[in-house]
């Protein structure tokens, strides 16, 4: 996707990363259960009052959650994303 004007400092890119992991855990505990791009539209609505995320960095936190294990994919489908209490 066209990168903006690509000059977000640090610090800001930072505090987009917590409210964007935020938001996703937020979201996630309420649901158990979405899908992919449900998440993302999700995502983006709750946080458009601030800045609209590019969903390439919801696809990156999404994954990093994954990987400290706050989410799991789906079994069958990878396009689905579970909750981990």
């Amino acid at each position: 996707g066209g990168g903006g004007n690509g000059g977000v400092p640090k610090a800001v890119e930072e505090d987009r990363r917590h409210l964007l992991e935020a938001a996703i855990v937020r979201i996630m505990k309420a649901r158990k259960t979405l899908k992919h791009n449900d998440l993302i539209a999700e995502v983006s609505r709750q946080l458009t009052a601030r800045f609209v995320p590019d969903p390439q960095s919801v696809k990156k936190r999404i994954e990093s959650l994954i990987e400290r294990e706050y989410l799991e994919r789906g079994q069958d489908d990878r396009k689905v994303y579970s909750y981990l209490a």
